[in-house]
Protein backbone atom coordinates (compact mmCIF):
# COMPACT_ATOMS: atom_id res chain seq x y z
CA UNK A 1 0.00 0.00 0.00
CA UNK A 2 1.38 3.30 -1.00
CA UNK A 3 1.90 6.46 1.15
CA UNK A 4 -0.62 8.41 -0.34
CA UNK A 5 -3.08 5.41 0.35
CA UNK A 6 -2.15 5.16 4.03
CA UNK A 7 -2.92 8.86 4.23
CA UNK A 8 -6.56 8.31 3.62
CA UNK A 9 -6.94 7.29 7.07
CA UNK A 10 -7.12 10.61 8.44
CA UNK A 11 -10.22 11.64 6.24
CA UNK A 12 -9.21 12.56 2.81
CA UNK A 13 -8.99 10.97 -0.58
CA UNK A 14 -9.90 7.79 -1.16
CA UNK A 15 -7.47 5.14 -1.96
CA UNK A 16 -8.39 4.52 -5.66
CA UNK A 17 -9.27 6.44 -8.51
CA UNK A 18 -12.58 6.81 -8.62
CA UNK A 19 -15.26 4.99 -10.78
CA UNK A 20 -18.42 6.33 -12.11
CA UNK A 21 -21.51 4.38 -10.64
CA UNK A 22 -19.62 2.77 -7.98
CA UNK A 23 -20.72 3.35 -4.31
CA UNK A 24 -24.00 1.61 -4.33
CA UNK A 25 -25.81 4.33 -2.95
CA UNK A 26 -28.96 6.13 -4.37
CA UNK A 27 -26.56 8.35 -6.01
CA UNK A 28 -25.53 6.24 -8.12
CA UNK A 29 -27.35 6.82 -11.41
CA UNK A 30 -26.02 10.47 -11.03
CA UNK A 31 -22.92 9.55 -11.04
CA UNK A 32 -23.62 7.44 -14.44
CA UNK A 33 -24.20 10.42 -16.77
CA UNK A 34 -24.04 9.97 -20.39
CA UNK A 35 -21.61 12.81 -22.40
CA UNK A 36 -22.94 15.62 -23.01
CA UNK A 37 -24.74 15.79 -19.41
CA UNK A 38 -23.54 18.43 -16.95
CA UNK A 39 -23.90 17.94 -12.91
CA UNK A 40 -25.19 19.42 -10.72
CA UNK A 41 -22.29 20.74 -8.22
CA UNK A 42 -24.96 23.16 -6.31
CA UNK A 43 -24.64 23.00 -2.61
CA UNK A 44 -28.10 20.90 -1.26
CA UNK A 45 -29.31 21.85 2.14
CA UNK A 46 -28.86 19.71 5.70
CA UNK A 47 -33.47 19.86 5.58
CA UNK A 48 -33.30 17.36 2.98
CA UNK A 49 -31.64 14.74 5.06
CA UNK A 50 -32.80 15.50 8.79
CA UNK A 51 -35.18 16.46 10.71
CA UNK A 52 -34.42 19.14 13.06
CA UNK A 53 -30.91 20.90 14.10
CA UNK A 54 -29.92 22.13 17.57
CA UNK A 55 -27.20 23.80 18.92
CA UNK A 56 -26.29 21.82 22.23
CA UNK A 57 -24.88 23.77 25.15
CA UNK A 58 -22.36 22.11 27.47
CA UNK A 59 -21.25 24.12 30.69
CA UNK A 60 -17.48 23.72 31.79
CA UNK A 61 -14.81 25.80 33.42
CA UNK A 62 -13.85 28.41 31.19
CA UNK A 63 -17.86 28.93 30.50
CA UNK A 64 -20.05 27.60 27.77
CA UNK A 65 -19.75 25.59 24.15
CA UNK A 66 -22.18 24.99 21.88
CA UNK A 67 -22.23 21.70 19.78
CA UNK A 68 -24.16 21.51 16.72
CA UNK A 69 -26.14 18.47 16.09
CA UNK A 70 -28.40 17.37 13.44
CA UNK A 71 -31.24 14.83 14.43
CA UNK A 72 -34.19 12.68 13.09
CA UNK A 73 -36.08 10.48 14.01
CA UNK A 74 -38.20 9.59 17.40
CA UNK A 75 -38.04 6.26 18.31
CA UNK A 76 -35.90 3.08 18.90
CA UNK A 77 -32.00 3.35 19.73
CA UNK A 78 -29.42 6.67 19.33
CA UNK A 79 -27.19 6.31 16.78
CA UNK A 80 -24.36 9.13 17.63
CA UNK A 81 -22.36 9.57 14.28
CA UNK A 82 -18.73 11.14 14.89
CA UNK A 83 -17.33 12.40 11.24
CA UNK A 84 -13.96 12.39 11.03
CA UNK A 85 -11.16 15.17 10.48
CA UNK A 86 -11.55 18.15 8.54
CA UNK A 87 -15.32 16.37 7.93
CA UNK A 88 -18.34 17.35 9.65
CA UNK A 89 -21.94 16.01 10.90
CA UNK A 90 -23.09 16.70 7.29
CA UNK A 91 -20.94 14.11 5.77
CA UNK A 92 -24.10 11.32 7.43
CA UNK A 93 -26.84 12.94 5.68
CA UNK A 94 -27.31 10.68 2.78
CA UNK A 95 -26.47 7.83 5.51
CA UNK A 96 -28.70 9.26 7.94
CA UNK A 97 -31.95 9.09 5.22
CA UNK A 98 -30.55 5.29 4.02
CA UNK A 99 -30.48 3.70 7.57
CA UNK A 100 -33.72 5.44 9.02
CA UNK A 101 -35.82 4.05 6.14
CA UNK A 102 -34.52 0.47 7.27
CA UNK A 103 -34.60 -0.03 11.23
CA UNK A 104 -36.42 2.06 13.90
CA UNK A 105 -33.89 4.37 15.27
CA UNK A 106 -32.38 7.90 16.30
CA UNK A 107 -29.87 9.83 14.74
CA UNK A 108 -27.41 12.41 16.30
CA UNK A 109 -24.97 13.46 14.13
CA UNK A 110 -22.16 15.88 15.93
CA UNK A 111 -20.11 18.62 14.55
CA UNK A 112 -16.62 17.73 16.60
CA UNK A 113 -14.69 20.48 18.34
CA UNK A 114 -12.75 22.68 15.91
CA UNK A 115 -15.34 21.27 12.72
CA UNK A 116 -18.52 22.66 11.30
CA UNK A 117 -20.56 24.84 13.18
CA UNK A 118 -19.43 24.24 16.81
CA UNK A 119 -18.13 26.63 18.96
CA UNK A 120 -15.71 25.87 21.93
CA UNK A 121 -13.92 28.41 23.85
CA UNK A 122 -10.81 26.21 22.65
CA UNK A 123 -11.15 24.87 19.43
CA UNK A 124 -7.38 24.02 19.08
CA UNK A 125 -7.50 21.31 21.60
CA UNK A 126 -8.57 18.42 19.70
CA UNK A 127 -7.19 15.23 21.89
CA UNK A 128 -8.63 12.22 22.19
CA UNK A 129 -9.61 12.89 25.62
CA UNK A 130 -10.87 16.32 25.31
CA UNK A 131 -12.71 15.48 22.24
CA UNK A 132 -14.39 11.85 24.09
CA UNK A 133 -15.68 13.84 26.99
CA UNK A 134 -17.24 16.57 24.79
CA UNK A 135 -19.48 13.49 23.41
CA UNK A 136 -19.44 12.58 27.48
CA UNK A 137 -20.93 16.13 27.79
CA UNK A 138 -23.55 16.34 24.69
CA UNK A 139 -25.19 13.27 26.02
CA UNK A 140 -25.65 14.26 29.83
CA UNK A 141 -27.20 17.73 27.82
CA UNK A 142 -28.92 15.85 25.48
CA UNK A 143 -30.21 13.22 27.79
CA UNK A 144 -29.49 14.09 31.25
CA UNK A 145 -29.15 11.05 34.00
CA UNK A 146 -31.26 8.21 32.24
CA UNK A 147 -29.81 8.31 28.41
CA UNK A 148 -31.63 6.25 25.34
CA UNK A 149 -29.61 3.61 24.42
CA UNK A 150 -26.59 4.37 22.24
CA UNK A 151 -24.56 3.21 19.66
CA UNK A 152 -21.00 5.06 18.98
CA UNK A 153 -20.58 5.02 14.95
CA UNK A 154 -17.98 6.40 13.88
CA UNK A 155 -15.49 7.36 10.81
CA UNK A 156 -12.08 7.79 10.59
CA UNK A 157 -10.49 10.06 13.16
CA UNK A 158 -14.21 9.94 14.24
CA UNK A 159 -14.06 6.76 14.75
CA UNK A 160 -11.02 6.64 17.25
CA UNK A 161 -12.90 9.27 19.11
CA UNK A 162 -16.00 6.71 19.40
CA UNK A 163 -13.35 3.97 21.01
CA UNK A 164 -11.88 6.32 23.46
CA UNK A 165 -15.24 7.60 24.57
CA UNK A 166 -16.45 4.05 24.88
CA UNK A 167 -13.74 3.13 26.52
CA UNK A 168 -13.23 5.48 29.00
CA UNK A 169 -17.10 5.10 30.47
CA UNK A 170 -18.43 8.45 28.34
CA UNK A 171 -21.75 7.14 27.76
CA UNK A 172 -23.78 4.74 30.40
CA UNK A 173 -26.19 3.46 28.39
CA UNK A 174 -23.43 2.41 25.33
CA UNK A 175 -24.82 -1.02 23.58
CA UNK A 176 -22.75 -1.32 20.34
CA UNK A 177 -19.64 0.77 18.64
CA UNK A 178 -18.60 0.75 15.09
CA UNK A 179 -15.42 1.89 13.15
CA UNK A 180 -15.43 3.10 9.36
CA UNK A 181 -12.59 2.77 7.56
CA UNK A 182 -9.90 3.80 10.47
CA UNK A 183 -7.17 1.11 11.58
CA UNK A 184 -4.05 1.83 13.91
CA UNK A 185 -1.80 0.31 12.38
CA UNK A 186 -2.55 1.99 8.51
CA UNK A 187 -3.07 5.25 10.47
CA UNK A 188 0.09 5.65 12.19
CA UNK A 189 2.21 4.11 9.12
CA UNK A 190 -0.17 7.32 7.40
CA UNK A 191 1.14 10.30 9.79
CA UNK A 192 4.58 11.15 7.94
CA UNK A 193 3.00 11.71 4.55
CA UNK A 194 0.06 13.48 5.73
CA UNK A 195 1.33 17.20 5.97
CA UNK A 196 2.37 16.57 2.43
CA UNK A 197 -1.10 15.58 1.44
CA UNK A 198 -2.38 18.47 3.14
CA UNK A 199 -0.32 21.21 1.12
CA UNK A 200 -1.26 19.26 -2.16
CA UNK A 201 -4.86 20.01 -1.55
CA UNK A 202 -6.10 23.07 -3.02
CA UNK A 203 -6.21 26.00 -0.75
CA UNK A 204 -9.67 27.87 -1.53
CA UNK A 205 -12.17 27.74 -3.76
CA UNK A 206 -14.01 30.00 -6.04
CA UNK A 207 -17.52 28.84 -4.87
CA UNK A 208 -19.31 26.03 -2.49
CA UNK A 209 -19.81 24.79 -6.31
CA UNK A 210 -16.42 25.23 -7.11
CA UNK A 211 -15.48 22.94 -3.86
CA UNK A 212 -18.61 20.53 -4.59
CA UNK A 213 -16.93 20.13 -7.63
CA UNK A 214 -12.94 19.46 -6.33
CA UNK A 215 -13.67 16.99 -4.13
CA UNK A 216 -15.59 14.45 -6.68
CA UNK A 217 -13.49 15.17 -9.31
CA UNK A 218 -10.13 14.41 -6.88
CA UNK A 219 -12.13 11.32 -5.53
CA UNK A 220 -12.04 12.56 -1.75
CA UNK A 221 -15.94 12.10 -1.79
CA UNK A 222 -17.07 9.75 -5.10
CA UNK A 223 -20.63 10.34 -4.41
CA UNK A 224 -22.06 13.52 -6.47
CA UNK A 225 -25.43 13.49 -3.55
CA UNK A 226 -23.25 13.34 -0.44
CA UNK A 227 -20.09 16.04 -1.74
CA UNK A 228 -23.91 18.66 -2.64
CA UNK A 229 -24.40 18.33 0.86
CA UNK A 230 -21.16 17.41 3.22
CA UNK A 231 -18.62 20.01 1.95
CA UNK A 232 -21.04 22.70 3.03
CA UNK A 233 -19.22 21.82 6.71
CA UNK A 234 -15.54 21.45 5.10
CA UNK A 235 -15.69 24.59 4.24
CA UNK A 236 -16.18 28.53 4.99
CA UNK A 237 -15.89 31.97 3.37
CA UNK A 238 -12.71 33.44 3.69
CA UNK A 239 -12.53 36.14 6.99
CA UNK A 240 -10.34 39.15 6.76
CA UNK A 241 -6.56 38.07 5.58
CA UNK A 242 -4.83 39.14 9.64
CA UNK A 243 -1.65 37.40 9.02
CA UNK A 244 1.37 36.63 6.46
CA UNK A 245 0.03 33.01 6.99
CA UNK A 246 -3.53 34.52 6.51
CA UNK A 247 -2.53 35.57 3.33
CA UNK A 248 -0.64 32.77 1.86
CA UNK A 249 -3.61 30.54 2.89
CA UNK A 250 -6.11 32.94 0.63
CA UNK A 251 -3.51 34.20 -1.91
CA UNK A 252 -2.13 31.72 -4.11
CA UNK A 253 0.14 32.28 -6.36
CA UNK A 254 0.83 35.55 -6.26
CA UNK A 255 4.71 36.95 -6.59
CA UNK A 256 6.22 40.11 -5.49
CA UNK A 257 9.54 41.20 -6.34
CA UNK A 258 11.41 43.03 -3.22
CA UNK A 259 11.75 46.19 -3.71
CA UNK A 260 15.05 47.62 -1.91
CA UNK A 261 14.06 51.80 -2.01
CA UNK A 262 11.38 52.81 0.56
CA UNK A 263 9.33 54.24 -2.33
CA UNK A 264 9.41 50.99 -4.80
CA UNK A 265 8.73 49.23 -1.18
CA UNK A 266 5.48 51.24 -0.28
CA UNK A 267 4.34 50.67 -3.95
CA UNK A 268 4.85 46.97 -4.03
CA UNK A 269 3.10 46.43 -0.40
CA UNK A 270 -0.41 48.58 -1.66
CA UNK A 271 -0.13 46.63 -4.69
CA UNK A 272 -0.29 43.39 -2.64
CA UNK A 273 -2.92 44.36 -0.82
CA UNK A 274 -5.20 45.41 -3.23
CA UNK A 275 -3.84 41.78 -4.85
CA UNK A 276 -4.94 39.94 -1.87
CA UNK A 277 -8.45 41.61 -1.82
CA UNK A 278 -8.67 40.77 -5.60
CA UNK A 279 -7.78 37.47 -4.32
CA UNK A 280 -10.10 37.09 -1.64
CA UNK A 281 -12.81 38.21 -3.53
CA UNK A 282 -12.15 35.97 -6.50
CA UNK A 283 -12.06 32.49 -4.08
CA UNK A 284 -13.82 33.77 -1.11
CA UNK A 285 -13.81 30.13 0.08
CA UNK A 286 -11.36 28.31 2.19
CA UNK A 287 -11.23 24.93 4.67
CA UNK A 288 -12.93 25.85 7.66
CA UNK A 289 -10.00 23.58 9.30
CA UNK A 290 -6.33 23.99 8.89
CA UNK A 291 -5.54 20.14 9.63
CA UNK A 292 -1.91 20.69 9.53
CA UNK A 293 -1.87 22.40 12.94
CA UNK A 294 -3.78 19.29 14.62
CA UNK A 295 -0.19 17.26 13.85
CA UNK A 296 0.36 16.69 17.69
CA UNK A 297 -2.41 15.06 18.27
CA UNK A 298 -2.90 12.65 15.15
CA UNK A 299 -0.27 10.24 17.45
CA UNK A 300 -3.35 10.26 20.38
CA UNK A 301 -6.09 9.92 18.28
CA UNK A 302 -4.63 6.21 16.47
CA UNK A 303 -1.78 4.82 18.94
CA UNK A 304 -3.28 1.53 20.95
CA UNK A 305 -6.66 2.04 19.04
CA UNK A 306 -6.55 -1.43 17.91
CA UNK A 307 -6.35 -3.30 21.17
CA UNK A 308 -9.15 -0.41 22.84
CA UNK A 309 -11.39 -1.34 20.58
CA UNK A 310 -11.15 -5.17 20.92
CA UNK A 311 -11.21 -4.52 24.68
CA UNK A 312 -14.68 -2.63 24.76
CA UNK A 313 -17.23 -5.13 26.69
CA UNK A 314 -19.91 -4.20 23.99
CA UNK A 315 -20.68 -5.87 20.57
CA UNK A 316 -18.58 -4.37 17.85
CA UNK A 317 -18.60 -3.85 13.81
CA UNK A 318 -15.95 -2.68 11.64
CA UNK A 319 -16.38 -1.40 8.18
CA UNK A 320 -13.61 -1.31 5.72
CA UNK A 321 -12.73 -0.25 2.65
CA UNK A 322 -10.44 -3.12 1.54
CA UNK A 323 -8.95 -5.75 3.58
CA UNK A 324 -5.47 -4.58 3.37
CA UNK A 325 -6.33 -2.34 5.72
CA UNK A 326 -6.15 -4.57 8.36
CA UNK A 327 -3.23 -4.53 10.94
CA UNK A 328 -2.04 -7.69 13.38
CA UNK A 329 -4.18 -7.23 16.10
CA UNK A 330 -7.43 -7.12 14.40
CA UNK A 331 -6.92 -9.89 12.05
CA UNK A 332 -6.11 -12.03 15.10
CA UNK A 333 -9.33 -10.35 16.81
CA UNK A 334 -10.94 -11.01 13.86
CA UNK A 335 -10.67 -14.36 13.87
CA UNK A 336 -11.27 -14.86 17.32
CA UNK A 337 -14.83 -13.73 16.44
CA UNK A 338 -14.51 -10.43 18.68
CA UNK A 339 -16.03 -8.10 16.74
CA UNK A 340 -18.12 -8.53 13.19
CA UNK A 341 -16.11 -7.27 10.32
CA UNK A 342 -17.41 -6.32 6.57
CA UNK A 343 -15.45 -5.15 4.06
CA UNK A 344 -17.33 -2.68 1.17
CA UNK A 345 -14.89 -2.88 -1.94
CA UNK A 346 -15.09 -0.14 -4.75
CA UNK A 347 -15.17 2.66 -2.04
CA UNK A 348 -13.21 5.24 -1.41
CA UNK A 349 -12.05 6.28 2.38
CA UNK A 350 -15.08 8.06 3.00
CA UNK A 351 -16.92 4.72 2.92
CA UNK A 352 -19.88 6.38 4.33
CA UNK A 353 -20.19 8.93 1.63
CA UNK A 354 -19.57 6.96 -1.20
CA UNK A 355 -22.28 3.92 -0.60
CA UNK A 356 -24.27 5.33 1.99
CA UNK A 357 -26.87 2.24 1.41
CA UNK A 358 -24.17 -0.52 2.03
CA UNK A 359 -23.05 0.92 4.66
CA UNK A 360 -26.81 1.66 5.84
CA UNK A 361 -27.83 -1.97 5.24
CA UNK A 362 -24.60 -3.41 7.31
CA UNK A 363 -25.36 -1.50 10.12
CA UNK A 364 -29.02 -2.22 10.15
CA UNK A 365 -28.07 -5.67 10.00
CA UNK A 366 -26.13 -5.39 12.93
CA UNK A 367 -28.62 -3.52 14.93
CA UNK A 368 -31.16 -6.28 14.32
CA UNK A 369 -28.89 -9.20 14.89
CA UNK A 370 -28.44 -7.99 18.30
CA UNK A 371 -31.71 -6.88 18.65
CA UNK A 372 -31.07 -3.31 19.22
CA UNK A 373 -33.71 -2.17 16.67
CA UNK A 374 -36.45 -3.06 14.76
CA UNK A 375 -36.51 -3.19 11.02
CA UNK A 376 -39.26 -1.46 8.87
CA UNK A 377 -40.22 -0.66 5.31
CA UNK A 378 -39.68 -4.79 5.27
CA UNK A 379 -35.84 -4.77 5.26
CA UNK A 380 -34.12 -8.08 4.94
CA UNK A 381 -31.09 -8.65 6.85
CA UNK A 382 -28.36 -9.81 4.70
CA UNK A 383 -25.43 -11.10 7.12
CA UNK A 384 -22.26 -11.63 5.93
CA UNK A 385 -19.75 -13.80 5.83
CA UNK A 386 -17.27 -12.64 8.07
Amino acid sequence: MSALEKSMHLGHLPSRPPLPGSGGGQSGAKMRMGPGRKRDFSPVSWSQYFESMEDVEVENETGKDTFRVYKSGTEGPVLLLLHGGGHSALSWAVFTAAIISRVQCRIVALDLRGHGETKVKNSEDLSAETMAKDVGNVVEAMYGDLPPPIMLIGHSMGGAIAVHTASSNLVPSLLGLCMIDVVEGTAMDALNSMQNFLRGRPKTFKSLENAIEWSVKSGQIRNLESARVSMVGQVKQCEGITSPEGSKSIVEGIIEEEEEDEEGSESVNKRKKEDDMETKKDHPYTWRIELAKTEKYWDGWFRGLSNLFLSCPIPKLLLLAGVDRLDKDLTIGQMQGKFQMQVLPQCGHAVHEDAPDKVAEAVATFLIRHRFAEPIGGFQCVFPGC
